[in-house]
C-alpha cells in the first residue's frame, strides 16, 4: 500500500515586485496556515517518509515550518522537477523517479500542478472530498491519497483511493477560530 499527499505550499506575497516568481516568500497568512497544517500532519500520524520539495522559496519554507511540527523530520529532497505550473505529469514522474522505497511521501509544489495531479489519480473516495478536490484547490491544502500498489512505477490515472483534503480554514474553523 502507498499513500501519496500532496500539499500546495503556504501563501505567498506579490508585495515586492522586485523578486522573481521563484523567491516569493510567504505571507503571515501562509506561515500561520503552514504552522496549522504541520500539527494537523503530527497529530493525525501523516508523517511521511520521504518528502519532495520544489526548489521555489514559498515551497521550501511551507516544508520548513512544517517539519518543525514533527519530532525526527523525515528525509527531505528539493527537487528542480516540482517547480511545476503544469498539468501534474512531471510531478507524476519525478515522483516516480524519486521515491524508492519509501511507502509514504509528500509533495510540496505549486498549483495548478500539485491540483492536476490529485485530479488525475483520484478514482475512488468519499463524493464529499472528491468535490471539494473538484471545486478548488487553496493554497496550504492538503489532499491524501492511498493507492493498493506496491510500486510508485505502477501509478496510473484513476488508482487512488482519496482520503483527505484538508483546508487551512477547516483547520481554524475545528479549532474555533
Amino acid at each position: 500500500m502507498l499513500n501519496l499527499m500532496l500539499l500546495r505550499h503556504g501563501k505567498s506575497s506579490w508585495s515586492n515586485t522586485g523578486l522573481s516568481d521563484f523567491e516569493r516568500p510567504l505571507t503571515d497568512r501562509g506561515l500561520r496556515a503552514a504552522r496549522a497544517m504541520g500539527r494537523y500532519l503530527a497529530s493525525n500520524d501523516l508523517v511521511p517518509q520521504l518528502v519532495v520539495c520544489s526548489p521555489a522559496k514559498r515551497a521550501r519554507e511551507t516544508w520548513e515550518i512544517l517539519s518543525a511540527a514533527f519530532p525526527t523530520p523525515p528525509t527531505a529532497l528539493v527537487v528542480p522537477e516540482l517547480y511545476d505550473f503544469g498539468d501534474g505529469a512531471a510531478l507524476l514522474a519525478c515522483l516516480r523517479q524519486k521515491s524508492g522505497s519509501a511507502q509514504s511521501v509528500l509533495l510540496v509544489g505549486h498549483n495548478p500542478s500539485i491540483e492536476g495531479l490529485a485530479r488525475s489519480l483520484v478514482g475512488k473516495g468519499s463524493n464529499r472530498l472528491r468535490q471539494l478536490l473538484g471545486s478548488k484547490y487553496p493554497t496550504a491544502t492538503l489532499c491524501v491519497i492511498d493507492f493498493e500498489l506496491e510500486n510508485w512505477a505502477d501509478l496510473s490515472a484513476g488508482s487512488g483511493t482519496l482520503l483527505r483534503f484538508v483546508r487551512p480554514r477547516d483547520l481554524t474553523e475545528a479549532d474555533g477560530n
